[in-house]
């Protein structure tokens, strides 16, 4: 496989309307079932080319239409009294605790998991179910603060499944005008980096873009042309695998060396941040092998 870059990147112009607002947050009882979606269409093209990921973009599917299963079914998720001095970072992830309603999303998902999964994934599902609850809330500790140092992957990436739906239902009852900028690449909700942005076509944000946080689902927008994790505008390239679509690209950073997905939904609507981050699997080769690094994180791919 080989890289290609448009000679100018970013390939739309900004329209001359575009008014964005700041910060959109998540709505649950759409957010899941939308990612399903994509995640089995994803799956269905892959499998239909021989590629190895259909398999793991079904798995992933299955449990996005579990996360969209349990909402109706849990307790209400109330939001903490926590935040920076100056207001920002409501729902910051290293001081929010791991409450009762977390842990009874997480045995909530479970249950719903053990209905449809089979084989080695199904005895993981029914391993966590069988742990105390006292267990289960020290996982969902643990990930939540370091996502990346655990060992049992299998474990941490159902953890932090049962966490976006506890975050995402928490962030969902925020008020999006009081949400403002904090740092390079972190959600101004809870300080999570992006799992990857959007160029977005909707109305007063035409062909702008927003980044979409990896845990809570809240989408921020931040200025194009520019490094999301560093916000260098030198050195800023957008590659792409050569033969594959254009609609979605890698935007790489010559300056702190990392790369965050773009997908460019004004082009083809059907992409998702989360899912196509995960079905594009191989660019993160591709940029691996040339020495690039993730800036943004997903937790259904921890370790890439």
């Amino acid at each position: 496989m080989s890289l290609t870059t448009p000679a100018t990147p970013g390939l739309m112009n900004i329209g001359e309307e575009a008014r964005p607002r700041f910060a959109v947050l998540p709505d649950a009882k759409s957010l899941f079932v939308r990612r399903a979606k994509r995640l089995a269409a994803l799956s269905k093209d892959a499998h239909a080319k021989s590629q190895s990921i259909d398999g793991y973009l079904a798995f992933v599917a299955r449990v996005c239409a579990a996360q969209n299963s349990i909402l109706a079914h849990l307790p209400d998720a109330k939001l903490p009294a926590i935040g920076d001095a100056d207001g920002t970072l409501p729902l910051r992830f290293d001081r929010v605790d791991v409450d009762d309603v977390a842990e009874a999303t997480f045995l909530a998902l479970l249950n719903a998991l053990i209905d449809v999964e089979t084989g080695p994934q199904l005895a993981q599902v029914q391993a966590l179910k069988a742990q105390s609850a006292e267990t289960r809330r020290l996982l969902l500790s643990e990930v939540l603060r370091n996502p990346d140092d655990i060992e049992n992957v299998g474990d941490s990436v159902l953890a932090l499944a049962a966490l976006q739906v506890h975050f995402t239902r928490l962030a969902g009852k925020l008020d999006a005008e009081a949400l403002k900028p904090v740092a390079d690449g972190v959600c101004p909700v809870c300080a999570s980096p992006p799992v990857a942005s959007s160029l977005v076509s909707w109305p007063e944000a035409n062909n702008t873009r927003f980044c979409m946080c990896s845990l809570c689902a809240t989408q921020w927008h931040v200025v194009r042309l520019k490094c999301v994790t560093c916000s260098s505008t030198a050195g800023v390239s957008y590659p792409h695998i050569e033969g594959h679509t254009e609609s979605l690209r890698a935007e790489t950073c010559d300056i702190c060396k990392s790369y965050v997905k773009i997908v460019y939904q004004v082009k083809d609507p059907a992409l998702d941040p989360f899912a196509d981050d995960i079905g594009s699997l191989d660019l993160d080769f591709v940029l691996r092998e040339e020495g690039w690094k993730r800036g943004g994180r997903n937790p259904f791919l921890l370790g890439y």
